[in-house]
């Protein structure tokens, strides 16, 4: 007998687990988890737009509405050129489409290289409770281009802005397939606070974060 093996034993003669009964308790816990039973949570408090946006300045992040998604390269022009930050960007290979080089912007669908200094994304969905952005990883939605850039800016439906936690996982439940290979929750710039407790932006991340939320218009995960 192994380690793990003897380990394993002994914690199954404590609990009382025989050959006899592993197979009814395998059964109640797989019952169980399937119940995804949820404890209580607090209510977010008014319109999950607003609940949102409110949450995400405390962060540190920066919001701003549009109407509909083809307003939203506009948006990130505006916000970029206000901070003399470069017009060009990588961004999820989906987004091309979107309106780009009207608003000045020169885009790249690809995933994200060391040299990138802004990134643009969609999000599988936002919750409202944390200002959590939730991305999957996967061909068509790189992980890289909210993670390396200094700058990442996404866009985020509000029709996929959901209360909280617990109705994020749901959701990819219902809609996702399975588990990606990575999911990514971000909640503003990165931070640390090591070096004599003092706040630090952009400690192993992004310096910036902003947010376009689209009211209307598509959905970009």
């Amino acid at each position: 007998m192994n380690s793990r093996e003897d380990i394993l034993s002994r914690v199954r003669a404590r609990i009382g687990r025989a050959t006899g009964n592993a197979a009814v308790a395998t059964e109640a816990a797989e019952r169980w988890l399937a119940a995804r039973q949820q404890g209580p949570r607090p209510a977010v408090a008014g319109d999950l737009l607003a609940s949102f946006r409110e949450k995400s300045e405390a962060l540190a992040t920066t919001v701003d509405v549009v109407d509909d998604a083809s307003a939203a390269p506009a948006a990130v022009a505006r916000y970029l050129a206000a901070r003399s930050l470069p017009m060009r960007a990588v961004g999820w290979p989906g987004l091309e489409s979107q309106p780009w080089r009207d608003a000045g912007i020169v885009f790249e669908g690809r995933g994200a290289v060391d040299a990138d200094l802004v990134g643009i994304t969609g999000c599988f969905c936002a919750i409202a409770e944390t200002a959590t952005l939730m991305l999957l990883s996967g061909p068509d939605t790189p992980a890289t281009v909210s993670l390396l850039p200094e700058t990442h800016v996404a866009i985020v439906a509000a029709s996929r802005i959901v209360p909280a936690m617990e109705d994020a996982w749901r959701l990819l439940r219902t809609e996702g397939g399975g588990l990606p290979r990575a999911v990514n929750f971000i909640s503003g710039p990165s931070r640390t606070g090591d070096i004599e407790q003092t706040l630090v932006l952009g400690a192993h991340g992004p310096y910036r974060v902003h947010v376009v939320l689209v009211k209307a218009g598509g959905e970009n995960r």
